[in-house]
């Protein structure tokens, strides 16, 4: 069984996953003066029950690097996997500053792209189990990416700079993360994308599922996802992607997934109901259904 978890942290994405392995990855970070110490308290816990913690960096806005510092300070992030980039600020936070001296390290980084390996993220040896992660994109050598390195590199927004991370359970539950890439870029790469992307099951809407990140129609039927995560804003700047199951971060709080063998149950900090999952006042989170993988259509 892994567990995946998406914080509620307000304008900010912030995920982790306890794998079946002995692997525990964090995708992204949003840590404020409110959330830090719970939020802290819970992926150390968790993290110490692994031989392998790896930090996953879609981007470096504040909103997906905030308090990266404390992070680092608290479970010593040595795995810091990283879009390869010269991303400059013109105002250097101390989140910023972290994340650039992670970034550069010669032993500590790692540079991912598409179809990058690494022990143990997607090889298994006699020692431990992969993780199940894949990157899918970016492909260093497109154009376009090219182009969103150099407007990144230029002090720009570094929204396009975000890899594609897919994982896969052991049990078969297949999910997709695309940080804060944006519809124009993904409009102008879809070609690329169309023939790199499968079908998956959970896919947490890029750009926090903002308009300005709507994932592109062809894209979208290539995917056929059975949930979308839409994270936290205005709804008036939240894409619904009508048709589709969804989970809207406002209304739900954390949302965790239990994936276990062809099956993957979703769990709600603010949905009441009395089943928990497996009684952890850490997770703390009620149960919402289950979804069985190839066995019951998108809508149930």
């Amino acid at each position: 069984m892994s567990i995946i978890k998406s914080f509620s942290v307000g304008n900010g994405d912030m995920f982790y996953i306890f794998h079946d392995s002995d692997n525990f990855s964090i995708i992204d970070c949003c840590l404020n003066d409110d959330n830090r110490d719970k939020i802290l308290k819970e992926i150390s816990s968790l993290s110490n029950k692994k031989g392998i913690i790896r930090f996953i960096s879609t981007h470096p806005d504040e909103d997906h690097i905030g308090g990266l510092e404390y992070l680092d300070e608290r479970v010593g992030i040595i795995n810091f996997y990283v879009v390869g980039n010269g991303a400059t600020k013109a105002d250097e936070t101390g989140s910023f500053k972290r994340y650039c001296k992670l970034r550069d390290h010669n032993e500590y980084s790692f540079k991912i792209y598409h179809g990058c390996t690494r022990k143990w993220m997607n090889l298994s040896d006699e020692k431990r189990e992969t993780s199940g992660i894949d990157i899918l994109w970016p492909r260093t050598e497109n154009i376009e990416f090219k182009k969103a390195l150099k407007e990144t590199e230029n002090g720009g927004s570094p929204n396009n700079i975000s890899p594609i991370i897919r994982y896969s359970s052991p049990g078969g539950v297949r999910v997709l993360w695309m940080g804060d890439m944006e519809t124009e870029f993904m409009n102008n790469i879809e070609d690329e994308l169309l023939g790199i992307l499968t079908e998956i099951d959970i896919l947490f809407a890029p750009h926090h599922g903002r308009n300005t990140g709507r994932v592109p129609a062809g894209i979208l039927k290539i995917l056929n996802p059975k949930i979308i995560v839409i994270g936290e804003g205005d709804s008036e700047d939240l894409n619904y992607y009508n048709g589709y199951k969804t989970i809207t971060q406002n209304s739900y709080g954390d949302i965790v997934f239990e994936c276990k063998n062809n099956r993957f149950c979703v769990y709600s900090s603010k949905k009441s109901s009395i089943n928990s999952l497996f009684n952890s006042s850490l997770l703390n989170c009620n149960f919402l259904y289950t979804i069985y993988i190839n066995k019951y259509p998108r809508f149930i």
